[in-house]
């Protein structure tokens, strides 16, 4: 990345709102229900599942958490009744764990009821290392309950094999990330080659114990070296699935999609844009030398 890009990374916060949200929109549904199912009908069109998440997190106090499961409920209505392969995807702040986990699980237990009323699947997302233990006990508590439930796991974490070898026994379902999180060496894998190598690993141990994994990724390569866990394990297209970010490398979907690989696309939308947005230019050079060429009119 050149000085030019590294300048604008230093001031993204302070680019017109007008010109973020026009480069935002590749990579979130939009600020409304309607433009988010709008977005999964045009992915469904073309093969994909989807995931719908409402952006947003580190809700504090029981009014603002239980109007986050609100707009879920609803959410959750608006797939079911377009008829659409999705599911709802929440991370556990967003959901009060920062007030406390008994809130945080409360509001998971309402929403995992209403979505199993739909036939629908919720996914307990993963945030930062502070809140692994608590995210962890929510989840086993929802799966005692619940068969419409999975967990989010971060190769990056040097403790997700011990956390895989300790969840309880009984049907599985996991999404494995590399983890956007940084986190301190003594904890966390810090470099990318481990960080894939961890993957792999993690992804082959979940495998062997039964457990229906998503690959949530673009790296093209570590995909190939996925694909090949699915045929040591002999595991049918149901019990895996390539996730994907909207509006990132969408060359690569495609390759995997045309591969005969199930391909989901995770479909981000809300008014809690910006944060988002702001963390994928962090993470993409290219996104940044578009707002570098939006901001100064440049060709």
């Amino acid at each position: 990345m050149g000085w030019p890009e590294k300048a604008v990374l230093s001031v993204l916060p302070h680019v017109p709102k007008a010109v973020l949200r026009r480069v935002a929109s590749r990579y979130i549904a939009g600020e409304r229900l309607d433009e988010a199912v709008s977005r999964l009908k045009d992915l469904a069109a073309r093969g994909h599942g989807g995931i719908i998440d409402i952006l947003g997190e580190d809700v504090t106090g029981e009014a603002q958490a239980a109007a986050v499961i609100r707009e879920y409920c609803a959410a959750a209505d608006a797939v079911a009744a377009a008829k659409l392969d999705c599911y709802v995807s929440v991370k556990p702040t967003h959901c009060g764990l920062r007030t406390s986990e008994k809130l945080a699980l409360a509001q998971y237990r309402t929403l995992c009821t209403h979505a199993k009323q739909l036939g629908l699947f919720v996914r307990v997302e993963m945030e930062d290392n502070t809140t692994t233990d608590a995210t962890l006990r929510i989840f086993e508590a929802l799966r005692e309950e619940f068969t419409n439930v999975g967990l989010v796991l971060q190769s990056r974490l040097k403790r997700t094999p011990d956390d895989i070898a300790k969840l309880k026994p009984g049907p599985l379902q996991v999404r494995m990330v590399k983890g956007i999180y940084l986190e301190p060496a003594s904890i966390a894998h810090t470099e990318p080659d481990p960080i894939r190598a961890a993957y792999v690993a993690c992804s082959d141990q979940l495998f062997a114990r039964g457990a229906n994994v998503s690959f949530a990724t673009h790296d093209e390569p570590m995909g190939a070296e996925l694909v090949k866990l699915v045929s040591k394990h002999r595991r049918p297209k149901t019990d895996y699935e390539f996730q994907v970010l909207l509006g990132v490398q969408e060359p690569v979907w495609g390759r995997w999609l045309a591969a005969g690989h199930p391909v989901r696309v995770y479909v981000p939308f809300g008014p809690e844009w910006q944060p988002y947005s702001l963390r994928r230019m962090r993470k993409n050079p290219e996104i940044v030398r578009h707002v570098l060429r939006q901001t100064f009119g440049l060709s």
